[in-house]
């Protein structure tokens, strides 16, 4: 699943990150959830300890449990478990993706054999890594999260010889609130750059994934978790799988209204329903033979099937052909 095609279209991502702790069997387990839960591709993160940062890199301010070198190092996979979690994805119908942190990462992702990249937001002015993404060729989603457009301008131009890119708004905040979500920010995206845009949620509900959706944008990532109660830096922030399977269920919902518009010029789906709920012009009393009608002597009821109640003018002022008892549905006949 490495061609353009597999990547087009609409896409649930569940960010599944570093949230299995370095256990091989949870990032299996993590798969088959959100490939049951309804998503459409599954994102890790490749972390190489050494080669992305110092010992004394600090922590970020949501999680300090353990130093970033520790944590980097004991969660870390090796080749041959990132090409059997490859291998999983696709087994469970799901595509496979990654965000690399370093160069090194990319190396080994390519050898584990990666569908695509996502770029995280703090490695957006890591323009050596975006270059060497470039060169796999394969499709990348370049998040926004902690970014300025001169800093986006520089990432779009760096990844544009590559694959196809998909760039992401996304607000670098753990939860973020619902004024920092910025969904105006994915219409001037699309204006801008003149590519497919999407949007990484880090809210703790399902409103703006589904909001951005409706907006345009074409993926969703969204971060999965078995249980917000679990250890390390992600789980606190994350969706747990009965409430990621609604969120699939109503992105695939909003995507499915948007492709298939309605024409409002068209009102031929309604007009059987239309006999039924709208009201047709009738007489309020009864009226003699030879009546000039006047407004006191209509009526409007159901069912649709006569002179619409919209026509009613072009009633008053007639005369009548024969005397009408109340409640009778005019026609045409009805008048000399």
């Amino acid at each position: 699943m490495t061609t353009k095609e597999a990547w087009d279209g609409n896409l649930l991502i569940a960010e599944i990150g570093s949230v299995h702790d370095g256990s091989f069997g949870n990032a299996q387990k993590a798969i088959e959830a959100v490939a049951a839960a309804g998503a459409d591709a599954v994102k890790f993160q490749t972390h190489i300890a050494e080669a992305e940062t110092l010992a004394s890199a600090p922590n970020p301010p949501y999680f300090n449990a353990e130093s970033r070198m520790d944590y980097f190092r004991r969660t870390g996979f090796t080749l041959n478990q990132w090409r059997q979690l490859a291998a999983h994805a696709r087994a469970h119908k799901v595509r496979f993706l990654s965000s690399p942190f370093s160069l090194e990462a990319v190396d080994l992702l390519e050898e584990a054999g990666v569908g695509a990249y996502k770029i995280p937001s703090g490695e957006v002015a890591n323009i050596p890594l975006l270059e060497r993404v470039a060169e796999t060729k394969k499709p990348v989603f370049l998040s926004s999260g902690m970014s300025n457009w001169a800093e986006l301008d520089a990432a779009v131009e760096a990844l544009r010889p590559g694959g196809p890119i998909t760039i992401m708004q996304c607000s670098s905040a753990y939860p973020c609130p619902p004024e920092q979500v910025g969904l105006n920010v994915i219409g001037e995206m699309r204006t801008r750059y003149g590519i497919d845009v999407g949007y990484s949620d880090h809210t703790m509900g399902f409103a703006a994934p589904i909001a951005a959706a409706a907006l345009g944008a074409k993926v969703i990532e969204k971060h999965f978790t078995f249980s917000r109660l679990m250890y390390g830096s992600d789980a606190k922030h994350s969706m747990e799988p009965t409430d990621f399977a609604v969120l699939a269920a109503a992105l695939k919902e909003t995507w499915a209204s948007l492709a298939s518009p309605v024409d409002k010029a068209d009102a031929t789906p309604y007009a059987s329903m239309k006999k039924t709920f709208e009201k047709s012009v009738v007489t309020g009393v009864a009226i003699p033979a030879g009546t000039t009608i006047e407004r006191k002597h209509l009526a409007f009821k159901k069912p649709g099937t006569g002179i619409n109640a919209s026509r009613y003018r072009e009633i008053v002022g007639r005369r009548t052909r024969s005397t009408l008892p109340a409640d009778h549905l005019l026609t045409e006949e009805d008048f000399v």
